[in-house]
């Protein structure tokens, strides 16, 4: 299985992230995507994939939180990685639009992920995608850029089943994690309402752990528990789930 968003470089790994990662290879993870989020992170993110390169895949972006009215700097960092530094980046992100927490850089955290967007567009790189209620934001601005058909995965989907179908008729996965097991989590209904084929696995460790762990912090070792809550709501095996999220988050990022 691939988790395909997790930010193991984090802090909250400092103590024990080798036995973190064995313990995520021996659960059956082949693969960990790592996005970006801003300076500080990029240069943990490198240090992690250059000690395991077989396990870890980079994303580049500036995340919606981390836009302030000085965004330029980080932004332009974010360009010159891109476009200057070599890398094979496979994806642009984590990228998006972020209401919850404070609405005062609305405007510049459009022009941050307009800007992402068309680079994504021009280095043919998927798009990693943030929405935390701003989704009618979101796809306001989708619409203007009109691009036709996106590459993408909207991350830790918390939308609606109305919303999760006009994601995906414009070309994006979903990202599931642990928040499908909680109690009451709508994340259900969506999960049953999409097609298998349009779900990818994800942790975004160290945060939202899955049930049993609840409230603890979050590993890549508990990707099959999102998959075996999948497989439960789809009536099928985790054997399928595995191997269908394998293969479309395979696809989607070029892996």
């Amino acid at each position: 299985m691939i988790d395909t968003h997790c930010h193991l470089y984090d802090d909250a790994f400092a103590g024990d992230r080798d036995s973190a990662i064995q313990r995520a290879v021996a659960a059956g993870v082949s693969l960990m995507l790592l996005p970006g989020i801003d300076s500080q992170s990029h240069a943990s993110q490198e240090v992690l994939e250059a000690e395991y390169p077989e396990l870890f895949r980079q994303m580049m972006g500036l995340h919606p939180t981390s836009v302030t009215a000085d965004f330029e700097a980080e932004l332009a960092l974010v360009e010159q990685k891109l476009f200057h530094s070599g890398h094979p980046y496979v994806g642009v992100g984590e990228i998006g639009l972020d209401l919850y927490w404070d609405k005062t850089y609305l405007e510049e955290q459009k022009e941050v992920l307009r800007r992402q967007m068309r680079w994504a567009r021009q280095l043919g790189l998927p798009v990693c995608l943030h929405v935390r209620k701003a989704y009618n934001e979101l796809f306001g601005l989708l619409r203007d850029l009109n691009f036709g058909t996106y590459q993408g995965v909207m991350h830790c989907f918390g939308g609606s089943v109305q919303e999760a179908r006009k994601a995906i008729e414009m070309g994006f996965h979903l990202g599931i994690g642990g928040v499908v097991t909680f109690k009451n989590a709508t994340m259900a209904d969506v999960v049953a309402a999409v097609p298998l084929q349009s779900l990818l696995l994800e942790t975004d460790a160290p945060y939202l752990a899955p049930v049993p762990y609840r409230g603890k912090r979050n590993e890549s070792a508990y990707i099959p528990i999102i998959a075996d809550k999948i497989a439960q709501i789809k009536g099928i095996s985790i054997d399928e789930v595995a191997a269908v999220t394998t293969a479309s988050a395979t696809q989607l990022y070029h892996l």
